[in-house]
């Protein structure tokens, strides 16, 4: 009797027989005990993973001469034909050599006649998208409204060739991988029922080999058991493979640990009379630092399939964690940049040497680069250790040229405040260019020195030119400013952007050391800075007269525009505007009518912002009185009562006659409405941040902060 090979004589007879695939067994195990049978099934998946021998049992099952169940006798006439081979109803076609048109018409033209023996006539199409275009249209129509007594079963190994009208007639079934480790438990049955001995590091090459399919395993056992003469081996096995030793990867990680380069290429000597596959020894050595890295985060994960577990876990030990990570990566880069080597051998030692020239920063014995002192800022020092606080004639030196780069210039490495007292004590013991700020002509050429000294020893000063054209304000200033938290001497303190100073004013409370300056100085300095200051917070103050639901009531018009040129410089209106000041009493009686009414009115631009400032005090039959909020008397005039007048007038459909009185409402006024409603939507925003469970955690585990300027609420 002629041998048959292992996948022949191991092929599944049965679903219980089955090895993996579950996912698909369930469901016609399912179908076929509840009779819930369909007339199409389409079983996809690499090839070995079992489309056929399911696509069989089914069969079985189908025509079994107990009934239809999913569990066939294999005894009856019937199931041991179809095990044989050679059940008539069972029509098994090969699409790859059947791909004509006429062959599927011959096919098809039989499918109205009965079966013969069995319940069922089974059409089993193996390798169906190799059909061509013209098979699948004649398939169609009986694919879809085959006889009763007709079931097709497809299998296809590449089911994106299919038509959509063939998948659409199907119910398909995705047949999976093999794992390694189910592969192996597989081999381990057979060969123990058909005596054979093997080792458990040969079994589990072959699964490694058999790359998911359970055919090819099958085979490469058949092989190796010949190979063997009689016996699976790992030694046998790996030479039929060309696979490498294990052994001699761990001999070039050790050396890598070690750091010896002799070592390693002793190693890779060692690998080159073998004549490997080297994209195989680095796919090896991978596979290898991947297991590493599993032990070192959970050493019950690893396996000792390989009978290498005590190696990889005492790898792991010896390993750091990052030089694991970091050997990985370059293995990763080499094997794609092996083929662009002169020879093979060539780029594999390049990979090594690579892996050994190079180290994560803080691993031992690597280089250590001395980093930059990421301190406090030089805008927060504390100006006490500042030499020139006290030199009151230098501040005017300072100022004679635009130079702000003293300011931030870095220290030696001790604490922030030498930092700004290096580059200022320069111009300090030099008084004589006082004169310089009444004679600008000399003054660059006393100062070239000092800019050039500062210059060299300061990488970038980014915050400098906006505001280096004020001089002029400073120079009235006493040297005795330096007790502002933001600069050190006077000049710096004008040369600082407007929004440098007042990211840094927030801090001025807690470095203030002598509050005796202060006062002296404040209203020499506070001045100018403020100015710019207060302009690139304006978005953000809830001093803003036309707040929330107002905000278009911000754009002047053209007619707002004229009225500026009018009364006076857009600098006035600019800073009166912003002043809403809290409403005395809640808005009751007309006033609250007037709430109701304003938005109705549809003004906008400066109208609407007198609008939103007002509040309504009396209705005498067609006189309307309203009060205005002093602070919003700069911007009006008989042109915005007329607009207000005619607003009114046009949502009435009637002439109203209006009388605007600048006073103080005692009563909440629009605009002060939307400034409530804002800031209580920006304390519900706040309170929804400080209690968002993901903030506090970041604010537990990596010491986060929250920035309350950054919230802003969402309109609704």
């Amino acid at each position: 009797m002629s041998y048959q090979v292992l996948a022949r004589k191991w092929r599944p007879r049965s679903f219980r027989e089955m090895v993996g695939q579950t996912h698909v067994l369930k469901a016609l195990i399912n179908a076929l005990d509840n009779q819930r049978l369909h007339h199409a099934y389409l079983f996809t998946g690499t090839r070995g993973v079992g489309k056929t021998t399911i696509a069989r049992i089914l069969a079985k099952c189908l025509n079994c001469e107990t009934g239809i169940s999913s569990t066939p006798c294999g005894q009856c006439s019937v199931c041991r034909e179809i095990d044989e081979g050679r059940f008539v109803d069972l029509i098994e076609v090969d699409a790859a050599s059947r791909t004509k048109v006429e062959d599927t018409r011959e096919l098809l033209d039989n499918v109205q006649y009965a079966p013969s023996r069995g319940r069922y006539k089974v059409y089993l199409i193996d390798e169906v998208h190799m059909l061509s275009t013209h098979s699948f249209n004649a398939l169609l129509k009986t694919l879809e409204e085959p006889p009763p007594h007709v079931k097709f079963l497809l299998a296809t190994t590449d089911p994106q060739k299919l038509p959509v009208t063939i998948l659409s007639r199907c119910l398909q079934f995705s047949l999976k991988n093999m794992p390694p480790e189910r592969v192996v438990d597989h081999l381990t049955h057979v060969l123990t029922a058909e005596n054979v001995p093997f080792e458990a590091d040969a079994l589990w090459l072959l699964g490694r080999a058999a790359d998911g399919s359970m055919r090819d395993a099958m085979s490469l056992t058949d092989q190796a058991i010949a190979f063997g003469e009689g016996k699976v081996l790992a030694a046998d096995v790996r030479a039929m493979l060309g696979t490498l030793d294990h052994g001699q990867v761990y001999g070039v990680l050790h050396a890598l640990l070690q750091g010896d380069a002799r070592g390693l290429l002793d190693a890779v000597r060692q690998l080159a009379e073998q004549g490997p596959d080297w994209n195989g020894v680095l796919s090896e050595m991978l596979n290898v630092l991947h297991r590493v890295a599993i032990a070192q985060v959970l050493p019950d994960a690893v396996d000792n399939g390989q009978g290498d577990r005590e190696r990889v876990l005492a790898l792991a030990q010896a390993l750091p964690g990052e030089d694991v990570q970091f050997y990985y990566q370059m293995g990763l880069i080499g094997r794609r940049d092996l083929p662009l080597a002169p020879d093979p051998r060539s780029g594999f030692e390049m990979v090594l040497l690579r892996m050994l020239a190079f180290r994560p920063a803080d691993a031992d014995g690597a280089p250590r680069v001395q980093l930059k002192d990421p301190g406090i800022s030089q805008a927060t020092t504390d100006p006490r250790t500042n030499p020139v606080a006290g030199a009151a004639p230098s501040a005017p030196v300072a100022v004679a040229a635009p130079q702000p780069a003293p300011v931030q210039a870095p220290a030696p490495a001790v604490a922030p405040a030498p930092e700004v007292s290096q580059p200022v004590a320069a111009p300090a013991p030099a008084p004589a260019p006082a004169p310089v700020v009444g004679a600008p002509a000399p003054a660059p050429v006393a100062e070239a020195p000092v800019v050039a000294a500062v210059e060299e020893s300061i990488p970038t000063t980014p915050a400098a030119e906006p505001v280096a054209e004020q001089p002029a304000p400073v120079a009235e200033a006493p040297a005795e400013v330096v007790d502002l938290p933001w600069e050190e001497p006077v000049a710096p303190v004008v040369a600082e952007s407007p929004v440098t100073v007042e990211a840094e004013s927030r801090a001025e409370p807690e470095v203030q050391p002598d509050p005796e300056p202060v006062a002296e100085a404040a209203p020499a300095v506070v001045e100018p800075v403020a100015q710019p200051s207060a302009v690139a917070a304006d978005d953000e103050s809830d001093d803003e007269p036309p707040p929330g639901d107002y905000d278009d009531y911000y754009e002047a018009d053209a007619d707002s525009i004229a009225y500026m040129d009018d009364f006076g410089p857009a600098e006035e209106p600019a800073a009166s505007v912003p002043e809403v000041l809290p409403a005395a009493q809640p808005a009751t009686g007309l006033a609250a009518e007037w709430l109701d009414l304003f938005p109705r009115l549809g003004l906008s631009g400066m109208t609407g912002n007198i609008g939103a400032n007002c509040t309504l005090v009396a209705v005498e039959g067609d006189v309307w009185r309203l009060h205005l909020d002093p602070a919003q008397s700069a911007l009006f005039n008989a042109n915005q009562q007329r607009r207000l007048n005619d607003a009114l007038n046009q949502y009435h459909g009637r002439n109203l006659k209006l009388e605007v009185e600048v006073r103080r409402p005692e009563q909440e006024t629009p605009a002060q409405a939307a400034a409530r409603k804002r800031a209580a939507r920006q304390r519900q925003a706040e309170e929804a941040i400080a209690s968002d469970p993901l903030v506090l955690k970041m604010i537990e585990m990596f010491g986060a902060q929250v920035r309350a300027d950054t919230i802003e609420p969402l309109d609704r």
